[in-house]
């Protein structure tokens, strides 16, 4: 009920070619105000699973993001949006970084003064993540990164979604539903005749996808081939963000919930440890908040802004004025050193 009345930002749709004929989009919307600093920030955006720039949540954050002065651009993963075909026979997959690498890199060259802050919900928090940690290079001019409500390890998640607990496997037969809708909204081009020459999905792969009740079972039969790999146990672990955390050195902050119904508690362990090897990880873990609902105001009918959105501006915020302050800290520091001396 908190999103019935979410706001609708207006934004530019940009078309990115892929190398393998891929035809990526993401969304890109100016600040409606000047930020704290002063400075020109621009928040790159990886929604969840299947998400888009014009899912509620993502709209009610872009908003806020805007009027406290920040440019957004939002990623629309690979054949989420229905009214896009695909122009290559590729979905976007669990911890595929390539559009949301494209998109970043066109940030950069369009606006070489912004400086970047990474922001990934659920699925797209492993990705951010994943590509912040696969080369240095990615870490370039980016600020800090925020990543909410993922669950880092998708081998160590595969047996706690088919629990009852939580309902998290009436969850993820839902979820598995509407991933197999828009698999086959795409159907001609990932199972057509037209594109027999470089697809990777096979007419038996349709007839197992029809049949497919949780997440796992389609990504066995559809996503892990996109990419060539052999086995499901094999795609989750070279596309989770697990093996790549400890290479961000930017300040990191993993945002979860206790009572998320998607991510097992024994998948906490992975950021706590994290944290505590790493003094630029700062992780959050409030008691409640559900899966991206951190919801605030009355029970029936809740704010559409959600503690989870001031949450990740108030931080970005204060990073800023820590990077705007760290060279008049250092030269306060320099000089207090030479007074010593």
């Amino acid at each position: 009920m908190g999103r019935v009345s979410s706001p609708h930002p207006y934004g530019l749709r940009k078309y990115l070619t892929m190398p393998d004929g891929a035809t990526a989009t993401f969304d890109l919307f100016e600040p409606l105000a000047e930020h704290c600093t002063g400075e020109n920030v621009t928040m790159v955006i990886c929604p969840g699973i299947a998400n888009h720039s014009e899912k509620q949540y993502i709209r009610t954050f872009v908003d806020y993001a805007q009027k406290n002065g920040y440019r957004c651009a939002v990623l629309n993963h690979l054949g989420a949006l229905t009214n896009i075909e695909l122009t290559s026979p590729r979905m976007f997959t669990y911890g595929c970084t390539w559009e949301f690498g494209a998109m970043v890199n066109y940030i950069r060259k369009a606006f070489p003064q912004t400086q970047l802050i990474v922001v990934g919900f659920s699925l797209g928090g492993n990705i951010v993540c994943k590509y912040l940690g696969e080369t240095a290079s990615n870490q370039e001019r980016v600020m800090c990164c925020v990543s909410v409500c993922q669950g880092y390890s998708a081998s160590h998640a595969q047996d706690t979604f088919l629990q009852w607990d939580q309902l998290r496997r009436v969850y993820n037969f839902l979820m598995a539903d509407n991933m197999k809708k828009i698999i086959l909204s795409h159907r001609h081009i990932l199972f057509g005749d037209g594109s027999k020459a470089n697809r990777v999905l096979e007419d038996t792969d349709l007839s197992r996808l029809y049949t497919a009740t949780s997440l796992m079972q389609i990504d066995d039969v559809v996503m892990r081939k996109f990419h060539g790999y052999k086995t499901v146990q094999e795609y989750y672990e070279a596309e989770s963000c697990i093996r790549y955390l400890h290479n961000i050195h930017v300040p990191l902050m993993l945002v979860n919930s206790v009572d998320d119904p998607l991510v097992h508690d024994s998948l906490l362990t992975i950021p706590k440890t994290l944290a505590e090897k790493k003094e630029n990880v700062l992780v959050v873990l409030p008691l409640h908040g559900g899966h991206l609902g951190f919801f605030e105001g009355a029970v029936l009918f809740p704010e559409p802004l959600t503690w989870m959105d001031k949450l990740i501006v108030q931080y970005s915020n204060a990073i800023c004025q820590w990077e705007r302050n760290k060279p008049q800290c250092s030269d306060v520091k320099q000089a207090a050193e030479s007074d010593h001396k």
